[in-house]
């Protein structure tokens, strides 16, 4: 029993050095001679020890969870690694973001200041813009001297190519003399990066480019799921109790369970980071008695990993709070991006209309409520103009998910199920519907209107004939009026009676 227990702490230590090792677990995706990590070493070390200039543009998808832009830096980050490792004094690294920097004469102080500190120097903030220049062409010439190569990230290039591209001109133009030694490497998300280059800065581009294509969902987590707790039999002692915990994990990996909670996890946070903090902890909770992982240890680590700070300040909200963030969600989902207070209270009127809810609160009642969501930062105004303009005129937006109101509309046992079975898009249904249903009455009271003004226009044109033929049809026409009039009336309650017996129909479904 004892011998069972140490080689259970021996194992979770071993699973929880690995996990902890995240430079091995992204070698999985460099690993191929063809990969982008393999390609992008190439270039780099290229230029460090054949001494030549290179730029090279890294491009990616945007939107996919931050996976593939997550994937692209670790890669960038992994080949810094590995070259400062092989090369140590002959590489310096200058960082950039096109959110950040992508004012010319911002990025090249930043450029001055990181320079300055690489190589411990003084850094003057009251430099010109041209000092600055001057300073990094001086620096870049010595750095050729010296045989070192300063490596410049760009991240978000397509923002440096907006405006003059100053910047961008006076970094390829340095690098176009023979004294100077560097790489620029720019990272973006669009696929044009480079044709938004002017003429001047594109002739000296290199237009070496590398798609980063977001790889299968699936592919992904089982790489990294095996890479990192499967035992390797060459490189462990025991045999029978690496066959039988790797037997065990695939298993798990192919139960219905399990992936259902590694897709709430992906819901939550799709990246690799969160995937393996998340087998961090469920090894940390690993029986020691068995020494094996269980299903019971991924769920409790899920329900560790996922901190709904949001859920839990969603769940203490009233009921008129709730009605309010449903309603912003409802005018999200008609894809009205702008709304303030009024639009919330016009979505709330029509869904105590088309759902008869009991709860209905005055306007100065749902605007306390609407300053509290503020205060409590469920809900924030849209931009910071606007100051002189009252609360309810300013325009907001939700700061929460879709999932983390429907779960906290689950748990109120106070909400009406109808609201929360219901989606918008049927609640317009059933509004069109209500509208349709409306259509005969209305139908029915233009064409009684209109009969009214022919039988008045028909009687005045008889009162002129009779004046020279003696005949009037005054006794007729009240009999035509009556007539019409009781058919009118008829098919008005007609109507009625249908559209309650439709509307009754349509809140029972």
């Amino acid at each position: 029993m004892e011998q069972q227990q140490t080689l259970a702490v021996n194992a979770q230590i071993e699973l929880r050095r690995r996990l902890c090792d995240r430079k091995s677990i992204f070698s999985i995706f460099s690993d191929s001679p063809n990969s982008n990590h393999s390609k992008l070493k190439f270039i780099v070390s290229n230029s460090v020890t054949e001494g030549c200039n290179n730029s090279v543009l890294l491009l990616g998808p945007r939107g996919c969870g931050q996976k593939e832009v997550e994937l692209r830096a670790k890669v960038l980050d992994l080949v810094i690694e590995d070259l400062k490792s092989e090369h140590h004094d002959l590489i310096s690294v200058v960082k950039l973001d096109g959110i950040l920097h992508s004012d010319d004469n911002c990025a090249l102080k930043e450029i001055a200041k990181q320079l300055c500190l690489e190589n411990q120097l003084l850094f003057s903030k009251m430099a010109s813009s041209d000092d600055n220049s001057q300073f990094m062409i001086a620096v870049l010439r010595e750095y050729g001297l010296a045989h070192k190569t300063v490596i410049f990230v760009l991240d978000e290039f397509d923002l440096f190519a907006q405006g003059k591209q100053r910047l961008l001109y006076s970094l390829l133009d340095a690098m176009q003399s023979v004294a100077s030694q560097a790489v620029v490497i720019g990272a973006s998300c669009r696929l044009d990066a480079d044709q938004l280059l002017e003429k001047r800065v594109r002739s000296r581009f290199s237009h070496r480019k590398l798609l980063f294509l977001p790889p299968n969902k699936e592919d992904r987590k089982r790489q990294v799921f095996l890479h990192s707790l499967t035992w390797k039999l060459h490189c462990f002692t025991l045999v029978n109790y690496a066959n039988k915990f790797n037997t065990k994990l695939h298993n798990i990996f192919k139960d219905t369970q399990f992936m259902e909670v590694l897709d709430a996890l992906s819901d939550y946070d799709s990246s690799i980071n969160n995937l393996l903090n998340f087998l961090f902890v469920a090894v940390c909770d690993m029986a020691l008695d068995s020494g094996y992982l269980s299903l019971d240890n991924f769920k409790t680590a899920a329900l560790s990993i996922q901190r709904p700070f949001k859920l839990e300040i969603i769940q203490g909200c009233s009921i008129l709070e709730l009605y309010i963030l449903v309603c912003m969600k409802r005018l999200e989902d008609k894809e009205q991006n702008s709304y303030n207070f009024n639009s919330v209270m016009k979505e709330y009127k029509g869904i105590h209309v088309s759902y008869q809810i009991p709860d209905y609160y005055s306007q100065n009642v749902c605007l306390r409520a609407f300053e509290h969501l503020l205060q409590r930062e469920l809900i924030c105004f849209m931009d910071n103009r606007g100051h002189s303009l009252s609360i309810e005129f300013r325009p907001v937006k939700l700061l929460i998910s879709s999932y983390e109101l429907h779960q906290a509309l689950k748990s109120n046992r106070f909400f009406p199920v109808r609201v929360l079975k219901c989606p918008s898009s049927q609640v317009n249904l059933i509004d069109w519907q209500k509208r349709w249903n409306n259509f005969p009455l209305i139908l029915s009271q233009w064409l009684l209107a209109i009969a009214c003004w022919f039988r008045r226009a028909f009687s005045l044109r008889f009162k002129f004939v009779s004046k020279w033929s003696g005949f009037s049809l005054s006794m007729c026409m009240p009999a035509i009026d009556d007539d019409i009039t009781s058919y009118m009336e008829a098919s008005i309650q007609l109507v009625e009676v249908e559209r309650d017996s439709e509307d009754n129909l349509l809140a029972n479904i």
